[in-house]
């Protein structure tokens, strides 16, 4: 039973692709909305009154210490002052945070909620580690993610073991 709870928390941790840097309180959300997002692409097709940017061609956004790359990003914009609601990415998607990479073919990015949902072949990565399922969803400041599985598809993780410090050190 130890080693079903010990193996069920390290598929949590190994799941959690895209976590937040280290916040002064736990549980304190960050606010990412309020951070700039930096897009370069191919192309920009800009709709002012339906509240929408539409990129195209080899996209980078980078928003604070999150990089998503792929072939369209379209941004959504609040009525309120111009703040992002949420980003859409699609085709060839690959959400990259320190040594965690999460890929899949369709991705929405919400910032104020500091939810990144991937969708259409998502599979996270961390070192060795990964894990695949039909919907992975990551909670940037909770440090948690929900991956589900739907029909026969199925939520499959691949776990290395972690070398310990007296398998890594040779003995005298």
């Amino acid at each position: 039973m130890k080693n079903i709870f010990k193996l069920v928390l390290l598929i949590m941790t190994i799941a959690t692709v895209a976590v937040a840097a280290p916040q002064e309180k736990k549980g304190v959300r960050k606010d990412r909305s309020t951070l700039p997002i930096k897009i370069k692409s191919n192309d920009l097709a800009a709709d002012n009154k339906g509240r929408i940017a539409v990129f195209t061609g080899k996209v980078v956004a980078r928003h604070d210490d999150i990089t998503i790359y792929s072939e369209k990003l379209t941004v959504y914009y609040a009525e309120k002052q111009g703040d992002v609601e949420k980003i859409v990415a699609e085709r060839n998607v690959r959400i990259v945070q320190d040594n965690r990479i999460g890929t899949s073919e369709h991705a929405t990015y919400e910032s104020k909620q500091g939810l990144i949902t991937l969708t259409i072949n998502p599979k996270v990565m961390q070192d060795n580690d990964t894990v695949t399922g039909k919907v992975i969803r990551y909670y940037l400041d909770e440090d948690r993610s929900v991956v589900t599985s739907e029909g026969s598809t199925r939520v499959e993780a691949i776990i290395h073991p972690k070398p310990r410090k007296s398998d890594a050190a040779p003995r005298k």
